[in-house]
C-alpha cells in the first residue's frame, strides 16, 4: 500500500477567503521548517503544509496542464513532499519553493497536456487562466489574437526555459528561489529567463513597439 500523507478530503479545495486563510495560518502556529520537523513524529502535523499551500500548487500546476490533470499532480506533489520531508533543509517560513520544484518535476510527466493547452490557446485564443506571461507583453496580450501568437511562441520554447520563466511569472519566485527549486544554479536561471523572454519579445515585436529592440 502506498504511503499517504495524512490529508483530509477538504484539504485540496481551493481554501477559505482571505482572511479565514490567515486566520487558520495563525492557529497553525508555526512555521512551515517546523511544521514540517514536528511532522518527522507525528505525520499529521503535515497536513498543515497541504491547508496552507494546496491552493497556489493547484492554481499553478492547473494553468500548465489544465484543472483536470492537475488534481493528479498536486496530490503526488504533496505525496512525495511528505515522503521526502526528512531531508527539507532550509529554515525558512515559507515551503513553496520546494513545492513549486517538485510540482514542476511532476508537470514534465504531462507535457502533451501542456503543449496540448498551448496549442488550444494558440488556435483559438481562449485562454483558461488570463494571466501576463513575461513583462511588457500584459499589455499586447489582451486581445485574443495575441494571446495565441504568446501561447505558440511559449509551445516553442525549450522546457527548461519556459518552467524558470512561469515559476518567475505564474508562481511569483524569486531568482534565487527558482534556483532552490528547480536545484539549478542562479546565473543559468537568470540565463535561461532572459533567453525565453528575448524570444518571446523577438516573435511578439510586431504587436508591441515597445518591445523591439
Amino acid at each position: 500500500m502506498k504511503e499517504r500523507p495524512p490529508v483530509r478530503a477538504d484539504d485540496q479545495r481551493i481554501g477559505p477567503p482571505p482572511r479565514t486563510r490567515v486566520l487558520t495560518r495563525a492557529c497553525d502556529g508555526d512555521d512551515d521548517a517546523a511544521a514540517i520537523r514536528d511532522s518527522i513524529a507525528d505525520p499529521e502535523r503535515f497536513a498543515i503544509l497541504v491547508r496552507r499551500h494546496a491552493p497556489v500548487i493547484q492554481r499553478y500546476v492547473a494553468r500548465r496542464i489544465g484543472a483536470e490533470a492537475a488534481e493528479d499532480v498536486v496530490a503526488e506533489t504533496f505525496l512525495v513532499a511528505f515522503r521526502q520531508r526528512a531531508g527539507y533543509a532550509d529554515d525558512g517560513r515559507d515551503c513553496l519553493p520546494w513545492l513549486y520544484g517538485i510540482a514542476t518535476r511532476l508537470v514534465h510527466r504531462h507535457w502533451r497536456s501542456e503543449a496540448s493547452q498551448l496549442r488550444l490557446l494558440a488556435r483559438t485564443g481562449t485562454d483558461p487562466v488570463t494571466e501576463p506571461f513575461t513583462e511588457r507583453v500584459d499589455a499586447a496580450v489582451s486581445a485574443d489574437s495575441a494571446k495565441a501568437r504568446l501561447a505558440g511562441a511559449l509551445a516553442r520554447l525549450p522546457a527548461s526555459q519556459r518552467d524558470a520563466l512561469l515559476l518567475l511569472v505564474w508562481a511569483e519566485l524569486s531568482y534565487d528561489q527558482i534556483a532552490a527549486a528547480t536545484g539549478v544554479p542562479i546565473g543559468t536561471i537568470q540565463s535561461r529567463i532572459s533567453r525565453a523572454r528575448h524570444r518571446l519579445r523577438k516573435q511578439l515585436a510586431d504587436l508591441d513597439p515597445a518591445t523591439t529592440r
